[in-house]
């Protein structure tokens, strides 16, 4: 969608003009896409006003794209729907139990969520995820560059190269397209998040992986005082970060802590952390667990795949089938 040719300017939307135009890029919004996957907060903030302003621009920027054919219209049939949803691309794990499960791979324009305890995968699938995310569209890829946003320091390029050579990829220019943005504290996560579109441009990316979402809120807001405010957070980046995969026709993949309930004397005692907040806003969630040697992914909520699982194992490749 993103790559289309065509004039994105700000100044193309009505009521936007020489000055407001300058003050949206000084703000970070640089382009119509940008626009669009902003708030109605991040446009009143920058330019006054009210909010029901903010919220009419934020809607003729959607109309214009909607009109160029680079969004859904907002009413569709269900036959639209579907066919339109057949253009969306998928990308492969490594994995083909990983990929049925998924009923094909990754996708775009939706977040995707792994959430487990330490070492069942995580971070082993997004590594694995930024060098087939490169590939190109005929052999289960993307066709373009990963952004890779690192809050716990888990990124290591020395695995990014053992998994594309395992994999007889060229490492040099698997390594050259996996673009690394470490951050040190939330408010810093949120500043990348918002200014997301304009690096999806820069870098041509098809796949963000934020590892992990909520590490640095989680060691920031400490108590039951702190937890409104940081819910509040976590729910405006969440939401960012889907309209920007829905915007540019990206995948979004985040990783995701667990806490222990120990009043839970049956079942499954870990449950992720952050609440109905990232609960509601991911759109499928996948559940990592140990096995011995092996690990079991879990889907346990999507809008259309069933409740199944399967086994994969940590390898020189990454990911890959047991």
């Amino acid at each position: 969608m993103a790559e289309t040719v065509l004039d994105l300017d700000l100044s193309n939307i009505q009521g936007i003009g020489p000055r407001k135009r300058e003050k949206l890029i000084d703000g970070g919004i640089e382009s119509v896409l940008d626009l669009a996957a902003a708030l109605p907060g991040d446009v009143k903030e920058v330019l006054g006003g009210n909010r029901e302003g903010a919220s009419r621009m934020l809607l003729s920027a959607r109309i214009f794209l909607e009109k160029s054919g680079l969004m859904d219209k907002e009413f569709m049939t269900a036959d639209e729907v579907l066919e339109r949803r057949r253009t969306l691309m998928r990308c492969t794990t490594g994995s083909e139990g990983f990929d049925d499960l998924l009923k094909g791979g990754i996708e775009t324009q939706a977040i995707t969520e792994l959430f487990g305890e330490f070492g069942t995968g995580k971070s082993q699938i997004c590594h694995t995820l930024a060098a087939m995310c490169q590939l190109p569209l005929e052999e289960g890829g993307l066709g373009g560059t990963c952004l890779f946003i690192d809050t716990e320091n888990t990124f290591r390029p020395e695995r990014l190269k053992e998994i594309a050579e395992a994999r007889e990829l060229d490492s040099s220019e698997i390594l050259k397209r996996v673009v690394l943005c470490k951050v040190y504290n939330s408010s810093h996560l949120e500043l990348v998040v918002r200014s997301l579109g304009k690096y999806i441009e820069q870098y041509g990316a098809r796949l963000v992986v934020v590892d992990s979402v909520i590490s640095l809120h989680r060691a920031e807001f400490i108590g039951r005082g702190t937890l409104a405010e940081r819910q509040q957070r976590l729910n405006d980046m969440i939401h960012r970060l889907l309209r920007v995969g829905e915007i540019y026709n990206v995948a979004v993949v985040v990783t995701n802590q667990v806490l222990a309930r120990p009043d839970l004397f049956f079942g499954d005692p870990t449950k992720p952390t952050g609440g109905h907040v990232i609960a509601h806003a991911c759109t499928y969630r996948i559940y990592l667990k140990k096995a011995a040697r092996d690990r079991v992914a879990v889907i346990v909520d999507s809008p259309c795949h069933p409740y199944s699982e399967t086994r994969f194992r940590i390898t020189e490749k990454g990911i890959e089938d047991v």
